[in-house]
Formats: C-alpha cells, structure tokens, sequence
C-alpha cells in the first residue's frame, strides 16, 4: 500500500474512533509497522498545520487520538452551545493529584491521605471522565482502585503520566519558605 493510502487509512481510523487508539492496534489495523507509525503521524500533522486544518492527532500515552485544535475550542463550544467547564473544586484537584501520583489507589487511600470522606469527589471526577476504575484490591472487602484517563492527560496538556512535575522540587520550596 502506498504511503498516501497508508496516511489516509491512520486518519480515517482515528476519525472515525473518536477515542484514543492504542498505538500497536492501530499500526495493526492500517497495516504499518509500529516503528514507522511515528513518523507518519508526524506526516499527517504536519498536513494540518500547512492547511491551517482545525484538527492534529495527539499521542496519548501508548495511543493517539484526532483532536481539534485548542485555538478553536470558543468557536466548538459557541457552535455546540456547550456550557462553560466549569473548573474543578479545590478538594477534587486534590483528590485528582493524589490519585495521579500515586495510581491505582483506593478511596479509602484518598481519604487516609485528605482525612475527610471522599466519595462523593471521587465519583464526580469520574463522571467527568478524569479517572476510571482500575480493577479492585487483593484485599479484604475487595476495594476498587482508581487511575486518571485519557481525558485526564489531554486536559491537562500531557502525553503520559511521567510527564507530571516530580513532587520533590515542591517539597523543597517548601523547606525554603519555612526556613
């Protein structure tokens, strides 16, 4: 298969997604190699941005997804008549990092790590589609751990998980401020 034809196969796959796909089984399904799967979402993006196309494909840990661009995003949500987002308490961005950094993890590690019930955060943010279920712990009672999304890493401008700041370079300013 040529390799305009292989291009248009990798876009019509995420196109017609609308999700992440992993990056083994889209390779799989536009019968390219892994190894060269990079280069041609760079070839496919780089078509965008000559075309001033509204859309790119973003690598989303072990996957990628055809997203419109962030520069049109007030345009998409006047045309869609979406509300606002509105931002996240400070009590779910506090349950959202401990679950980040520490993931898959338990509400009942959330709560020993906040000290109050949250529950009733927990499922707003999967609500939200931040966080998922994870499977459950080879414990007593069985509890369900959490672990954050796809959605997760796009709204907050990553590709993987590794990219969230080391919490030692906090720790530190911290010590500087009490010193």
């Amino acid at each position: 298969m040529e390799i305009r034809k292989k291009l248009g196969t990798i876009e019509a796959i995420l196109f017609a997604s609308g999700e992440p796909v992993e990056i083994f089984r889209l390779s799989q399904s536009a019968n390219v190699d892994v190894g060269s799967l990079p280069s041609m979402i760079r070839l496919l993006n780089e078509r965008y941005d000559d075309q001033e196309s509204g859309i790119c494909i973003k690598k989303l840990d072990s996957s990628y997804q055809m997203c419109t661009r962030e520069i049109y995003a007030p345009q998409i949500r006047e045309a869609l008549e979406t509300k606002k987002n509105t931002p996240l308490s400070n009590a779910a961005m506090e349950v959202l990092t401990i679950i980040a950094y520490n993931q898959p993890v338990s509400k009942g590690f959330v709560e020993n790590v906040r000290g109050v019930d949250s529950s009733s955060v927990v499922n707003n943010l999967v609500e939200k589609g931040l966080i998922e279920e994870a499977g459950r712990l080879d414990i007593p009672g069985k509890p369900l751990v959490y672990r954050t999304t796809s959605v997760f890493l796009r709204s907050f401008g990553l590709t993987s998980i590794a990219e969230l700041p080391s919490l030692s370079s906090y720790k530190q300013d911290e010590q500087l401020e009490f010193e």
